[in-house]
């Protein structure tokens, strides 16, 4: 559903916190390893996500990726907003550059109620409540998945 950039990321992230829930900060290589992300890939990826001010990194041999424990809870919306921008939430489903409610394309219609429960979704949940149902044993771990 998502661009791999996005699926990384959020695997990423969700990883990281239930690592910092553990009291760990993982490094670049366990995160990579753990999610089966291509290391030059997730690093990437995660230096972008410092950079936008959405994770934080500590350098040096016990360096790694935290979440500030002051800051608030990280919503998917803005992780996909980033790595995807706004297309997901407003473009058309074919990617025709004409399609509104006025003139809309042959999917219009029945994609309504789908980017709806989307949003809904990436706006009411978030990585920390991720790992949350991670590390109280809620759902399966995280790592590798079909791709």
């Amino acid at each position: 559903m998502f661009y791999k950039e996005t699926e990384y990321a959020l695997r990423g992230l969700v990883y990281i916190q239930l690592q910092n829930y553990r009291q760990r900060i993982p490094g670049i290589s366990e995160i990579s390893s753990e999610i089966g992300a291509p290391r030059p890939y997730i690093a990437k990826i995660l230096q972008r996500l410092v950079k936008q001010g959405l994770v934080n990194s500590q350098k040096g041999k016990n360096g790694g990726f935290y979440f500030e424990p002051s800051k608030p809870e990280l919503y998917l919306r803005e992780v996909v907003a980033f790595t995807e921008g706004e297309h997901l939430f407003h473009g058309c489903g074919l990617g025709l550059k004409e399609c509104s409610n006025d003139s809309p394309c042959p999917l219009h219609e029945q994609l309504i109620p789908i980017r709806e429960s989307v949003r809904q979704l990436l706006n009411n949940e978030t990585i920390q409540n991720l790992a949350r149902k991670l590390h109280t044993g809620e759902e399966i771990q995280i790592g590798r998945h079909e791709d």
